[in-house]
């Protein structure tokens, strides 16, 4: 078959989109608790109470309780520890980072009308790191399937001489041209093709459509690491009004930005009778990059001098996302005479067209009970319907596919904060506690989240210094790929998280 001849830039358009999945679809519509060293302290129970610079990230119209200008800036160290279980098999590994968590300030603007009800308005702007995405972990077990399923299960169906390297043509030029004309799914047929993984029915007929494995059955020694990077970022233009002494209304303006990179590899080794291909080696690296925007209205009114109720809404965010992939697959094998590696490393980057995401909206409601200058105690609600979620453009068949999934895997997700302070002299203690339920309607793959938190603070007057403690838990079954291979790694992750926050009043 003829084929286009492209100039080799090491760079491909791919023509359809395939990199992006329900998985991408839920690690970017969550948000953790992250911010002032106060607001984590109780574990983010805020939104009828204000007063924080990360509390407006909860309800907007907690920058309205505010009676003066303040500034603050968060740093804090993170540490994952993972535990992954694999056929049996459990691999630790943990890793330490540290970051810029939050940082921004309010600005008071007194009515100087006394007869106005208005009493001031307030602006806003901070930035706060939304999500991190640093994680690694590593999972090795003896399995009865091989990686030749997740070769096999793309080739199925596909013309050889569209999966293959003509004469006198490169592995580079073969896959950046099978890439551009035909997908995704034809340069993994490439691969597991060129590297002896697979074989056709009939290598004399370019027509041919079916394919079996070199591999031969029995059990196979996988270990597969995985290790990602990035974050989610947001950074907030807020405005907020108080009316008398009892109304507080507010608006945010968030732009999101979004940088994630995941690294994979797994190794399959066999010593199966019959195995022409006994050892496999694949990586494959994913680079992604996005922006957004979303708005929340919230409200708090003060009952009487204990009492508060807040309530907020949060939009959709409507995302931008670009992303980019490279591979490498290396395999031994076994022709009965010695051993010989084959090494296919493209050195393509394929860049998938860009796509908009839209995350869940969500809804909360507060509650809390202040003790005078001695304390308090606060409860949010919030619910998030993660089946709402959207991969557009809609019209197209792989994200109408991967829509339906997500209609009918996910579910709508309640999570509860709880909060409280006591104050005495110039030091406060803090305490919290979260539960997060999984955006999945099966909670055996994805577990709901569980933490707790602790936190000291002092204050200086102007100034203020406060210290949190944060730990949290879930449960995910990280499937290794999205065909053939979809066996999944268990992993257990146990986050602790410090984090020290300097204020100023001005």
């Amino acid at each position: 078959m003829k084929r286009l001849i492209l100039l080799f830039i090491g760079v491909i358009v791919m023509p359809t989109m395939f990199a992006q999945t329900i998985t991408d679809a839920v690690r970017f519509s969550e948000n953790e608790v992250n911010g002032t060293a106060r607001f984590r302290a109780m574990s983010g129970a805020f939104g009828a109470l204000g007063g924080d610079l990360s509390a407006i990230s909860i309800n907007p119209a907690g920058s309205a309780v505010y009676n003066r200008p303040t500034v603050a800036l968060s740093i804090s160290n993170l540490d994952i520890d993972n535990a992954a279980e694999y056929f049996g098999n459990v691999n630790r590994s943990s890793n330490s980072e540290f970051d810029l968590g939050q940082v921004g300030g309010v600005f008071v603007f007194n009515n100087t009308n006394m007869d106005s009800p208005w009493r001031k308005f307030t602006l806003g702007i901070a930035y706060e790191q939304t999500a991190s995405y640093d994680n690694d972990f590593f999972a090795s077990g003896i399995n009865t399937r091989s990686i030749d399923s997740y070769f096999l299960a793309n080739a199925q169906g596909l013309r050889l001489d569209e999966i293959s390297v003509l004469e006198g043509e490169s592995i580079s030029d073969a896959y950046s041209e099978i890439g551009f004309l035909f997908g995704y799914p034809h340069q993994q047929a490439l691969l597991g093709f060129e590297s002896f993984i697979l074989e056709p029915d009939d290598i004399n007929d370019d027509a041919n459509t079916v394919y079996f494995s070199n591999i031969a059955p029995g059990s196979f020694n996988q270990e597969y690491s995985y290790v990602a990077n990035g974050y989610n970022g947001k950074l907030t233009f807020n405005a907020a009004i108080q009316h008398q002494d009892n109304i507080f209304l507010g608006l945010n303006l968030n732009s999101h930005f979004i940088d994630y990179n995941r690294f994979t590899y797994l190794y399959e080794g066999n010593s199966n009778p019959g195995s022409f291909v006994t050892e496999v080696g694949f990586e494959n690296i994913l680079r992604t990059t996005g922006n957004g925007f979303s708005f929340q209205l919230g409200g708090i009114a003060k009952l009487s001098d204990a009492v508060r109720l807040g309530f907020t809404y949060d939009s959709p965010t409507w995302y931008q996302i670009e992303e980019d992939t490279t591979q490498y697959l290396a395999t031994v094998i076994d022709d009965g005479n010695g051993t010989s590696t084959i090494v296919l490393d493209p050195r393509i980057v394929n860049i998938f067209p860009r796509y908009d995401l839209r995350t869940p909206a969500k809804y909360t409601g507060s509650i809390a009970l202040v003790l005078s200058n001695s304390g308090l105690i606060s409860f949010d609600y919030s619910r998030k319907d993660y089946s709402n979620t959207k991969l557009k453009p809609e019209s197209d068949p792989a994200f109408v596919v991967q829509n339906n999934l997500i209609s009918n895997a996910l579910k709508a997700a309640n999570i509860y904060r709880i909060g409280g302070e006591l104050r005495h002299n110039q030091f406060s203690f803090r305490a919290g506690y979260r539960l997060e339920e999984s955006p999945y309607e099966d909670d055996s793959f994805y577990g709901d989240l569980t933490g707790y938190s602790l936190g000291l603070g002092y204050s200086f007057g102007s100034a203020k210094l406060d210290l949190a403690y944060q730990n949290s838990e879930r449960t995910v079954s990280y499937q290794l790929y999205d065909v053939g291979l979809t066996d999944a790694a268990k992993v257990k992750a146990d986050n602790s998280e410090l984090t020290l926050t300097l204020s100023l009043s001005l």
